[in-house]
C-alpha cells in the first residue's frame, strides 16, 4: 500500500550517535538512534530541548546505513571543581573562578566518534511537507550528533509516495561524491521477520532530565535500498 515517506540523508566528516553518555566516557553506535533523529528534526524546527516534540515522537522512522564509517577515539583533560565548592554555576569557567584556591580535579575523558557516516533516513506518520520545508531552511545548525560535527553535505529532504520503507529509502539523493553506493543493511523497530534484533536505549522519555528508555530495533538485509538522484 502507497503511503508518503520523508527521506533525507545525513553525512558527516565526524558523527557521535549515543551509547554511553556518562562524564569520563561517550561511546558512539554506528549509525544515528531515534532520539538523535528527533533531535535533529526538532533543531530544524526550532524546538529547544524542553519543548513540545508531541508531534515527533509519534514518529515511525528506519535508518538505511550506507557507510557507518570508521571508529576515532579523542581524548580530553578536563579540570573541574568539587561539587561542594560551587554548587549551582553557570559554566565551567564560572565554576573554577568561583572556587578560588580550592584544588580542582583533572581526568581525562575519551569521546568516540565514527568518521566519515553516510545515512539514509525515512520517517512516517505525521504531517511531512513542513517537516522537509524545515530541513531545507533549519532554524538551528544540524549536526550529527554533537556540536563539533556538523553535516558535511545538506539533507536534501523529499517527501515521496512509496510502498515500502525499502523502497523510499532507495529514493533518497545522497552527496554528489558518494552516489555509487548501495545500503549494507536497514535498521527500524523489531519486526516478527527480523533475524538480528538489538535493544537500544533510544527512546527519549525525559530530555531535559537526559531519560531515556529502551527500544527493540531489527537489522535488516536490503537489495534495493540505493542512494536516487534529484
Amino acid at each position: 500500500m502507497m503511503q508518503p515517506y520523508l527521506v533525507f540523508t545525513l553525512s558527516a566528516t565526524l558523527g557521535a550517535m549515543g551509547d554511553l553518555a556518562g562524564h569520563e566516557r561517550r561511546g558512539s553506535w554506528g549509525w544515528p538512534g531515534r532520539s538523535a533523529i528527533l533531535g535533529l528534526l526538532g533543531a530544524a524546527l526550532g524546538i529547544r530541548r524542553d519543548g513540545d516534540f508531541a508531534g515527533l515522537d509519534a514518529l515511525s522512522m528506519a535508518v538505511a546505513v550506507f557507510d557507518d564509517g570508521h571508529s576515532l577515539r579523542d581524548y580530553h583533560t578536563v579540570e573541574t571543581v568539587p561539587s561542594a565548592v560551587v554548587k549551582q554555576a553557570n559554566s565551567r569557567p564560572e565554576a573554577l573562578r568561583a572556587a578560588g584556591k580550592v584544588r580542582s580535579n583533572t581526568t581525562i575523558t575519551l569521546r568516540d566518534y565514527r568518521v566519515g557516516g553516510l545515512f539514509g533516513v525515512a520517517v512516517w506518520g505525521g504531517d511531512l511537507v513542513p517537516l522537509a520545508a524545515a530541513l531545507n531552511a533549519p532554524q538551528f545548525t544540524l549536526y550529527l550528533g554533537r556540536k563539533s560535527c556538523p553535516l558535511s553535505a545538506p539533507p536534501a529532504p523529499k517527501v515521496v509516495e512509496a510502498d515500502g520503507v525499502e523502497s523510499a529509502l532507495a529514493m533518497v539523493q545522497l552527496p554528489p561524491w558518494r552516489l555509487a553506493m548501495t545500503a549494507r543493511f536497514l535498521v527500524a523497530d523489531a519486526g516478527p521477520d527480523d533475524t538480528h534484533i538489538e535493544e537500544r536505549h533510544d527512546r527519549a522519555i525525559d530530555r531535559t532530565l537526559w531519560h531515556f528508555a529502551p527500544r527493540r530495533v531489527g537489522y535488516r538485509t536490503v537489495e534495493n535500498t540505493a542512494g536516487g538522484q534529484a
